[in-house]
């Protein structure tokens, strides 16, 4: 059983892969019926990622799961006026094709309002609705390129990519926010929306720290490798252990740094935090003590230390974390297959796990949505 936050919102999905489907989740999680609609095909994301005895992929199964999928073929009367009743009866259509695919199908702005007054259209798409770059094609790694998500994150040799997805993901989430609001304005107005989300512009939404410090001079600029937040600071990084794995320290306050350095038993160190950035020195010193033990021994040695550490864990040990087994949030499936609930608590209790992902027929999808 899902939150009841939502409860009695219908929303129709016609997005596929994932930053839509996870929408669409998030929603379905809150407590509003999905009902996702596929081309014949069925959405791409089926073939993407480890796949079940059956052909169809974990991912898929994972993303959906909790929603009601039903095939049409938008290009054919039959399925078009399946579309068109489904339409009818919903608060929320949610949308990931290119701009414009709509319209050419049949279902403009005008056709909408005419079929239903006070919908909430949320259109995500790569780059937005308008501008050079609407009918342009992409992924993750692109959007991430143009909204600044690469510019600083990486080595000062080279910028690494961000995984799991963070555009797909942080457009998701973008969409949901725009959603509630819309739904929140509907209540007091009863007056729909056209939402116009890009996965672009979610990770732009992000970049006015670092684009502020890039415009100016002085240790806030945030070069790859030399700023405060993404290598430059001894006391905020990422450190190789002697087995080779890793651990993240993140001293920034002067009392965290003190702790960290007495535990260590380098006080000598507590007033460099005051160095000019980046600071290659004490980061190499830093290193070098890091290196000479293993992640277990430095988990040993410094869990206890009110310094802002944590070992970088692989899968399987964040899902046996101690703090995450408290909050019940992963769970490990048949299959195996690790489904991960809402990301918070309501009323004090965790997501249950949610209901398989169930396809049903044209019929029956529209026969169950008549009678609600």
């Amino acid at each position: 059983m899902s939150f009841d936050l939502l409860s009695g919102l219908r929303v129709v999905d016609l997005s596929q892969w994932l930053p839509g489907p996870f929408a669409g989740q998030i929603l379905s999680d809150l407590g509003a019926e999905v009902v996702k609609v596929e081309p014949p095909a069925g959405d791409p994301m089926r073939g993407l990622g480890p796949l079940d005895p059956d052909g169809v992929s974990a991912w898929y199964r994972q993303i959906n799961a909790g929603k009601t999928v039903v095939r049409l073929d938008l290009k054919a009367d039959a399925g078009r006026e399946a579309f068109a009743e489904l339409l009818a009866g919903a608060d929320i259509l949610l949308e990931s094709y290119r701009p414009g695919t709509l319209d050419k199908l049949g279902f403009d702005a005008g056709r909408r309002a005419e079929i239903a007054p006070g919908l909430i259209h949320c259109a995500l798409s790569g780059y937005g609705q308008s501008g050079p770059l609407r009918l342009t094609g992409g992924h993750d790694l692109n959007y991430m390129a143009l909204g600044g998500g690469l510019a600083y994150s990486g080595t000062p040799h080279e910028s690494v990519g961000a995984y799991p997805p963070t555009a797909d993901h942080a457009s998701a989430m973008q969409a949901v926010i725009a959603i509630l609001a819309a739904v929140v304005r509907r209540l007091r107005s009863g007056e729909g929306a056209s939402l116009d989300v890009s996965l672009m512009e979610s990770v732009l939404a992000w970049q006015a720290l670092p684009f502020t410090a890039a415009l100016r001079s002085g240790d806030v600029a945030p070069a790859r490798g030399q700023g405060l937040l993404n290598g430059g600071a001894a006391f905020y990084r990422l450190y190789r252990t002697g087995d080779g794995r890793f651990v993240s320290l993140g001293a920034i306050e002067p009392k965290f740094w003190a702790n960290f350095c007495t535990a260590v038993e380098r006080d000598a160190w507590i007033p460099r935090q005051s160095e000019p950035l980046p600071q290659e020195a004490l980061i190499a010193e830093v290193a070098a003590l890091f290196a000479g033990m293993s992640q277990h021994r430095w988990t040993q040695l410094l869990s206890e230390v009110d310094c802002c550490f944590m070992p970088v864990l692989e899968a399987e040990e964040v899902l046996a974390h101690p703090q995450v087994q408290a909050r019940g949030l992963a769970r490990v499936l048949d299959g195996p297959s690790v489904e991960v609930a809402f990301g918070g608590l309501v009323d004090g209790r965790a997501h249950p796990p949610r209901t398989p992902v169930r396809e049903v027929a044209p019929a029956d999808a529209l026969a169950a949505w008549r009678e609600r």
